[in-house]
């Protein structure tokens, strides 16, 4: 396994010569490796953009099963994700509030607390304003009550999904430390 880029998705290789795997339980190796995805070896979130190799392996002319072959797939999967430095991604959403001037600092100060970041603003129409920001998903989950709160309900927001950044390592330890990983 090595770094791969973002965005790379999964790409499943065979470099497998003189026929050490049988080519037909190839397929059930990559099985093994895509539900290791799919649950998520860290904290039981599901993984992306990954490049798996398979360059050796043993069989045996008599026992060989597929089931061995994607049991050694997952195996094989988790202890080089156990010896990497492997990341948790989190989603960063784009943030649009219309909220009145007089709350600007509130709603501000509000999503910097949150690991926000405030990316522009303009003024509207009267007394109005539009602030542009970042922020990562898990902190606004909850911000519709948090804005009706600082707005006196007379704020609105919109979001729309901008990219995915690596978690702060304290808060990755906690997230395994919940999952008991």
């Amino acid at each position: 396994m090595s770094r791969y880029q973002e965005g790379g998705g999964f790409e499943f290789a065979s470099e497998v010569v003189g026929g050490v795997i049988p080519s037909q339980y190839i397929p059930a190796v990559e099985k093994g490796v895509r539900e290791v995805m799919s649950t998520g070896a860290i904290a039981g979130y599901p993984m992306q953009d990954i490049r798996v190799v398979v360059y050796d392996g043993k069989h045996h002319s008599v026992d060989s099963k597929e089931i061995a072959f994607a049991t050694a797939g997952k195996k094989a999967f988790l202890d080089a994700i156990s010896r990497a430095d492997a990341i948790l991604l989190e989603p960063f959403v784009a943030l649009k509030v219309t909220a009145p001037v007089w709350s600007v600092g509130d709603i501000t100060g509000h999503l910097c607390a949150d690991r926000g970041m405030i990316t522009g603003s303009e003024s509207r129409d009267g007394d109005e304003v539009c602030i542009e920001a970042e922020a990562p998903l898990a902190s606004i989950m909850e911000y519709s009550n948090a804005l009706k709160s600082m707005t006196s309900g007379e704020g609105e927001f919109s979001m729309t999904f901008r990219r995915y950044e690596q978690v702060p390592a304290t808060i990755q330890k906690a997230l395994v430390a919940e999952a008991g990983v």
